[in-house]
């Protein structure tokens, strides 16, 4: 559920029209729902209150400042993979103590500010992994609270770009090493081991594979129990899915009623990093019709946000709804593909999609696109990534300045022997 609505013919967000939003900050732009941040973050909270748990935002979704904040003020904690999203998490005002540090390539740099951070832990992908954060707590005379990542070669029936729970994945431990590395991580004189950690990819929409993936995550925990392990932490991952289209994913509720029974059996804190599922839908894109093109088999309809703006399309040919901002009933249809101004073929938003005929001038918005839209944009093309704004009730408050084009060449410079 969101807060974007047609009130007659026209979209707004909460109680804003959306053409109101983009006469105030241009187009392109990000527009997203204080309300629907709140309730998706707390339909977690409200499914899992009977367990001790810490709800850990995935900011790689999402790490504009304003919605981490949102979240944090709520009691959200953060799933970070780098040193900057630790940066963005602390600005933000989530408490050290309820980030986790995930990622396979930590560098020396980034676990040295994790530990004088004083994190929650790590969830460690790789023994090689181990032994440096080892090394690194004790070069600063610290100890480093750690979880480690095993992989449960569970299939999350999901795209494979997004799968990570794989035996060929790049992520976290295999299972039947698992043993030996919690002994060598049990040795190791700066390392404190405190959890199991498991994450089997993004976009679930079934909850049979969180469920398969518990059942060999708790019967390893069974056995590091037996052997005098102290397992305080049992990190479920995230990758609960949202409707972009016709799926029907679980409800946190759904996702906390099959596995509430199976956590009976260990004594441990819960850990869940949902991202997508918080942010997701919370989150459009909006963009002006530039053009209309017809090529011989082809209708084009060319907007001026592009896959520099929101590359999901390009990189999955992930689907997003495309909704007019104003409706007009009466209009013809045709099948379009509609593209940006990136010169690349795959520039596209929308493929063969069934709309009402537009004219230059008509906004259009993206539907879904608060997760991995402008976390994964870029400078492509030298285009100045967009503004984001924040709707809440009737207030419009705009959380990033669109970059001008002094920002793109920010930091650069031309050497004097070139002047």
């Amino acid at each position: 559920m969101h807060d974007f609505e047609y009130r007659g013919n026209e979209l707004f967000c909460e109680d804003v029209p959306v053409r109101e939003i983009v006469q105030q900050v241009g187009s392109p732009c990000y527009i997203y729902s204080h309300r629907t941040l709140l309730r998706h973050f707390l339909a977690f909270e409200d499914a899992f209150k009977n367990i001790p748990h810490l709800v850990a935002f995935a900011m790689k979704a999402n790490s504009n400042l304003a919605v981490l904040r949102v979240l944090a003020r709520e009691g959200c904690g953060a799933d970070i993979v780098s040193g900057g999203e630790l940066f963005r998490a602390l600005k933000a005002g989530v408490p050290p103590q309820k980030m986790v540090f995930a990622g396979v390539g930590k560098s020396a740099e980034e676990i040295q500010f994790a530990l004088k951070s004083n994190i929650l832990m790590f969830n460690v992908e790789s023994p090689g992994e181990l032994l440096h954060i080892n090394e690194v707590a004790g070069s600063l005379g610290m100890r480093a609270r750690v979880a480690l990542r095993i992989n449960p070669d569970i299939d999350p029936q999901t795209h494979p770009y997004i799968s990570t729970g794989l035996k060929k994945s790049k992520f976290g431990i295999r299972a039947d090493r698992a043993l030996e590395e919690f002994d060598i991580a049990q040795q190791l004189p700066h390392i404190d081991v405190v959890g199991v950690h498991k994450h089997i990819g993004s976009q679930l929409t079934k909850i049979n594979p969180f469920v398969d993936a518990l059942k060999k995550i708790l019967e390893l925990i069974g056995v590091l129990q037996t052997k005098g392990f102290n397992i305080q932490y049992l990190n479920i991952g995230g990758g609960l899915g949202i409707t972009y289209s016709d799926e029907t994913p679980p409800h946190p509720k759904d996702l906390a009623a099959a596995i509430s029974p199976l956590l009976a059996t260990v004594n441990c804190h819960l850990i869940m990093e949902p991202g997508r599922s918080i942010v997701g839908n919370a989150g459009i894109l909006v963009t002006k019709v530039l053009y209309n093109k017809e090529a011989e088999t082809k209708r084009f309809v060319i907007v001026d946000a592009a896959m520099n703006d929101l590359l999901r399309p390009s990189l999955y040919d992930a689907h997003h709804d495309i909704l007019p901002v104003l409706k007009d009933e009466s209009a013809p249809v045709n099948a379009v593909d509609v593209v940006g101004p990136i010169c690349e073929s795959g520039d596209f938003l929308a493929k063969d999609r069934k709309m009402g005929q537009l004219k230059q001038g008509d906004l259009l918005a993206v539907m879904s696109a608060g997760a991995y839209g402008f976390t994964m944009s870029s400078n492509y093309n030298s285009r100045p990534r967009v503004p984001e704004v924040l709707i809440k009730g009737q207030a419009i408050m705009i959380i990033r300045q669109r970059e001008s084009y002094e920002d793109l060449i920010r930091g650069e410079s031309i050497p004097e022997v070139l002047a």
